[in-house]
């Protein structure tokens, strides 16, 4: 009988630890590579910022093309703007103009 008190004594408390154990390092897991853990959260921070910087140039790109709209909707119009934009319509290139062809 001492020994199974004995048994008892130490066996119950190391099996609650060890299922206490396996539970902690279950949702311990989940917490760090789960679908919501720090490995996804990483990962979505990793695209914000690339779409951050995506939406930067894209906003640079179009208050770009808005001060090239402005300057071609004033009252005098800007003559290299308008040049430029003739040209490229055309087709033709002004005589002082380097042409470069490149093979396709």
């Amino acid at each position: 009988m001492v020994v199974r008190r004995r048994a008892r004594k130490i066996l119950i408390p190391l099996l609650v630890y060890s299922v206490s154990a396996g539970v902690v390092g279950y949702f311990v897991h989940h917490a760090h590579s789960g679908a919501r853990g720090i490995e996804a959260r990483e990962q979505f921070e990793a695209q914000a910022a690339g779409l951050t910087r995506e939406l930067d140039a894209v906003k640079t790109e179009r208050a770009d093309w808005e001060r090239r709209i402005a300057l071609l909707r004033n009252d005098q119009i800007d003559r290299d703007l308008l040049e430029e934009r003739a040209r490229i319509m055309l087709g033709r290139v002004h005589r002082n103009d380097l042409v470069i062809i490149m093979g396709q």
